[in-house]
């Protein structure tokens, strides 16, 4: 158990004098601490004392295991974290599977800085309502959701009203590493057993899909579909996919899936098989002399989801005439760009994100009503730093997926 302690007060001395009246105490309950001066303690107005567990939402929690890192490049390893137990209108997940993105592996290696560890990581998270506030009514308990990138928002700024939660103005609470607001604490990830969510940003989770399977598409398949949303594939549009990985093969599917003539574009030949049965028409490996010479002006819309280092002008020169290509994927370094490339042909260059709650459910619908899932291997909790291994390496077909059941042995 943990406490906070939430006082309502007059104060009319200073913040600093009234600081020296209250303590937070981790694991036993509150306790007014006497600690000031005789001066000051004439100047401070106690008009009330709550220790009330309904006035802060850490109020009291909930102990669950974990899988996380201690240290930046650490092996992951078993952990017991603090869950809020469940407000008004949150709803407590159990959870069933979750996805390993790459952006967890970074974040554990800490390969963009500003990790803050211990970090739990996954935002990849299929699992079933367990309970729910006494205001939740999205949800029914033991109805199927899932949690994807993002878990809170302001929900008043311009971008969250138009349903871009991601680019909240004050601030997104990411669900994984992220400082919120609320709690003024640090959110653990789905690498657990179990997750509390404001039903607002829960997702619900289509029928008849595989569970599992289901988990990527909280990042992945958000992340592959939001671009090909927002730049129109339709049928007959000659569609690339640059990658064949986890981002990759959602996009093929996506992609076919919406009638476009799909082209995976990838450095290795052991991969066409699998393209073909994604749903492209075409593959073309990259790094055989004279392959890409055929591909000059040919497609509407390029989806690049490497995260390596490689060469952009080129990919530009496949484009035709107002043709897009769009950045997904998050190479470590800057790219030097080509404008003549560019400005000739009235080509153009983007980048996606994931997307909000709202497009994010309609990429589940939208995957419910064709089938779509993503290509997984799942695995057991202590499987995980293998796992890592494997990704760094590219030996995965097409995501690993943590069972968490196994968290619970």
């Amino acid at each position: 158990m943990s406490y906070r302690l939430t006082p309502r007060v007059q104060l009319r001395s200073s913040p600093a004098t009234f600081s020296k009246a209250f303590s937070v105490y981790r694991g036993e309950p509150p306790r007014l601490v006497v600690a000031m001066a005789a001066e000051d303690i004439t100047r401070l107005t106690i008009l009330s004392l709550s220790m009330s567990t309904t006035v802060s939402p850490l109020s009291v929690s909930m102990e669950i295991p974990a899988y996380g890192a201690t240290a930046a490049k650490a092996p992951l390893e078993p952990l017991k974290i603090e869950r809020r137990k469940p407000g008004p209108h949150d709803v407590e997940i159990e959870i069933l599977y979750c996805g390993i993105c790459h952006s967890d592996v970074h974040k554990v290696n800490d390969d963009w800085g500003g990790t803050h560890f211990p970090v739990v990581p996954g935002h990849e998270i299929v699992g079933r309502v367990a309970s729910r506030g006494t205001s939740a009514t999205r949800f029914r308990e033991g109805e199927l959701v899932g949690v994807g990138c993002l878990v809170d928002s302001c929900r008043v700024c311009p971008e969250c009203r138009a349903g871009r939660e991601m680019f909240c103005e004050k601030g997104v609470t990411f669900t994984f590493d992220s400082f919120d607001q609320n709690t003024k604490m640090w959110t653990y990830g789905g690498y657990s057993t179990n997750i509390v969510v404001d039903e607002r940003y829960v997702l619900r989770v289509p029928k008849g899909l595989d569970t599992a399977r289901a988990a990527p598409l909280m990042c992945a398949g958000i992340t592959t579909y939001s671009p090909l949303h927002q730049f129109e594939c339709k049928p007959g549009d000659q569609v690339a996919v640059v990658g064949l990985g986890g981002l990759g093969h959602m996009a093929v599917k996506l992609a076919a899936s919406m009638g476009a003539d799909v082209t995976v574009l990838s450095t290795s030949r052991d991969k066409e098989k699998d393209a073909s049965r994604l749903g492209a028409k075409h593959f073309f490996a990259t790094k055989e002399p004279g392959a890409l010479d055929a591909l000059q002006g040919r497609f509407s819309l390029i989806t690049d989801t490497v995260s390596a280092p490689h060469d952009l002008n080129k990919q530009l020169t496949f484009l035709r005439n107002f043709g897009t290509m769009v950045l997904v994927g998050l190479p470590p370094s800057g790219a030097q760009l080509d404008a003549f490339t560019l400005v000739h042909g009235n080509r153009r260059i983007a980048g996606s994100n994931i997307g909000g709650v709202a497009e994010t459910q309609e990429m589940l619908d939208y995957c419910g009503k064709n089938g779509i899932v993503a290509e997984v291997e799942v695995i057991n909790a202590d499987q995980i730093n293998d796992a890592y291994k494997r990704m760094e390496r590219g030996d995965v077909r097409y995501r690993f997926v943590i069972d968490a059941a196994s968290l619970r042995a």
